[in-house]
């Protein structure tokens, strides 16, 4: 038994460890610096129903403990990706998570109905309802729990695929938007996006990044990732996937403590690429001193 391997509802992975979605685009770049078929899986750049350019100007910037960024969703189109980058992700030897992103319901199902066709080639998908770096769109949808659940209802009527539902965590609620998602069919929530924030060129006196706003991800966020995951899962009967801010493998085991049954690793693999791996060899040995399965750590969090 492969000590490492979980299960996120259906879908079972090798590993807890998947990276993040704009962090690795579709593994091309990546599998030069190791052999990516270590990892739990890759969850896609977000993609959305045409290609986008992102947006203009000055899009990352450095903040203490992570990073702003507003790239935008620049990606080449969910057909480029079917006909371009599908068939490598999934001949990695890892679990293939399309991210899915829009600016309308309609984008959303018409996504899924543009991927249904290729399930036997994805594992699961991501649909991202927490974009903070668009000027309309995604993040508004993922804000309202009745928003979440009519579009988490209709793509579930289009798709057996396992549906991952990213959540914004600039509410004021996290529980409120997870449960909707669950009652409209999610079979897992992901938990957390980057947080809205900016920095300011004092010179200037504007915002350092074109957009004025960003998501702020990196090691600062993990404390509110954390109480998230931890607040939804005493509340949800699926799955979570927890992300934000995770640099060890230490933080790893405190997510999957806190209720997450996998996680996902984006700002790492930007301060270095073989990050995962570094992560993924740190969990094995973790087992092997511990004697234990990592799986059964999720959720093993008691409170006072």
């Amino acid at each position: 038994m492969n000590p490492l391997e979980v299960n996120v509802g259906s879908v079972t992975l090798k590993s807890p460890v998947i990276l993040a979605s704009g962090t690795c685009n579709f593994g091309r770049e990546l599998s030069e610096y190791y052999d990516l078929s270590v990892l739990g899986g890759l969850s896609s750049k977000g993609l959305t129903i045409k290609p986008r350019q992102g947006n203009e100007g000055c899009r990352v910037a450095e903040c203490a403990s992570g990073m702003l960024n507003s790239v935008g969703l620049q990606n080449p189109g969910v057909d480029y990706f079917i006909e371009h980058e599908l068939d490598y992700m999934r001949s990695l030897d890892t679990g293939v998570i399309v991210n899915v992103a829009g600016h309308s319901f309609e984008d959303y199902c018409d996504m899924v109905r543009k991927l249904d066709p290729y399930r036997e080639k994805i594992d699961a998908l991501e649909i991202n309802l927490s974009c903070p770096n668009v000027k309309e769109g995604c993040m508004s949808i993922g804000s309202e729990p009745s928003q979440v659940k009519r579009i988490v209802s209709a793509l579930r009527e289009l798709t057996d695929l396992p549906l991952w539902i990213k959540l914004t965590p600039n509410v004021t609620d996290i529980t409120a938007p997870a449960k909707a998602a669950q009652e409209g069919g999610a079979d897992a929530i992901v938990l957390i996006n980057t947080l809205l924030g900016m920095r300011i060129n004092i010179k200037t006196r504007r915002p350092v990044v074109q957009n004025n706003t960003g998501g702020y991800s990196g090691p600062a966020v993990m404390p509110v990732a954390i109480r998230m995951v931890s607040e939804c899962s005493r509340v949800l009967d699926i799955p979570i996937v927890g992300c934000g801010g995770i640099m060890t493998a230490e933080d790893v085991i405190e997510f999957m403590i806190a209720g997450a049954s996998a996680v996902e690793v984006g700002t790492a693999s930007l301060i270095h690429p073989e990050a995962g791996l570094k992560i993924t060899n740190d969990l094995k040995q973790y087992c092997e001193d511990n004697n234990i399965e990592l799986r059964s750590l999720t959720g093993t969090l008691e409170l006072w």
